[in-house]
């Protein structure tokens, strides 16, 4: 288990810690970006190392939009992480993904307003393929991984964020479901993006805590409705990460291990010294 740890987990609501870490080691990082939500905490897990962040903060202390999505994935690349898997509670928006059950999903909608959604915000221009925004190798191994528990897993859906940190209103609900979303949640976007702008594979386990608010036989959703489901799937949660550690191939390459090679579109040499100096840990290569 030695060396960095390659698999990144980030806890979102009910998710803040990780049961059966063994060797445990607190990891305070500073990034160009600012601190992240929480210290990293590392330690090993079925023979592997593991990096777990709680999105939220200790204590959930942090919304949605205050989360620092850029010094989170950051300092998950500082730590060497290779794979990303975000466990986020979410809301369904059809009828067949119920309360409980746990959704992988291969699309995404950010409907965000105010959150930083790239490290390439001055001086250099990046436009990174996001196409697929999550990555498909991963997300069949998380699928396998909670296949082989208790829970009910639906494979695909697109997965839209808003920014919170209220939820719906049932007109907004009701025209998410017709724009054909399955599920929706706060905090997925712009996660994804900034992990592919790392080069990292990442992919969502995603909690079904509630119904949103379109459902007209089911009560609005409630933070005690969410609370209480996630309770009941934190075990889940728990039981998926141990198959999915144990079974990855931590050698294997991600399938995006070299998204920024073809995004780059600013002239290098109209590139400051001092910025790829500054961001050395995600472009470095590209200015050899």
């Amino acid at each position: 288990m030695n060396g960095h740890p390659l698999i990144g987990i980030i806890g979102g609501s009910g998710l803040y810690g990780m049961e059966g870490l063994e060797n445990i080691e607190k990891h305070e990082i500073q990034t160009p970006f600012g601190e992240p939500s929480s210290p990293i905490i590392v330690g090993g897990l079925e023979g592997k190392r593991v990096a777990f962040l709680a999105r939220h903060g200790i204590g959930h202390t942090i919304s949605p939009t205050n989360v620092n999505y850029r010094a989170n994935i950051y300092a998950m690349k500082t730590m060497g992480v290779k794979f990303i898997l975000s466990v986020s509670a979410c809301g369904s928006l059809r009828e067949d993904y119920a309360p409980g059950d746990i959704v992988v999903p291969d699309q995404l909608f950010d409907l965000t307003k105010n959150r930083k959604r790239s490290f390439f915000d001055k001086e250099l221009v990046v436009h990174v393929d996001v196409a697929d925004p999550f990555c498909t190798d991963f997300s069949n191994q998380i699928l396998d991984a909670v296949g082989k528990t208790s829970a009910t897993v639906h494979e695909g859906g697109t997965f839209i964020t808003i920014e919170g940190p209220r939820f719906s209103t049932r007109g907004e609900s009701n025209t998410y479901r017709s724009w054909g979303m399955s599920i929706i949640g706060m905090t997925t976007s712009p996660e994804a993006f900034l992990a592919r702008e790392a080069e990292i594979c990442y992919g969502v386990l995603a909690h079904v805590t509630d119904y949103d608010v379109w459902h007209v036989t089911e009560e609005p959703v409630t933070v005690q409705q969410v609370i209480q489901t996630i309770s009941g799937n934190t075990k889940i949660a728990d039981e998926a990460i141990r198959n999915l550690v144990s079974a990855i191939d931590v050698s294997k390459d991600c399938q995006h291990q070299n998204a920024l090679a073809d995004a780059l579109i600013t002239n290098p040499n109209r590139v400051p010294p001092e910025l790829v100096k500054n961001l050395d840990l995600l472009i470095g290569k590209y200015f050899k």
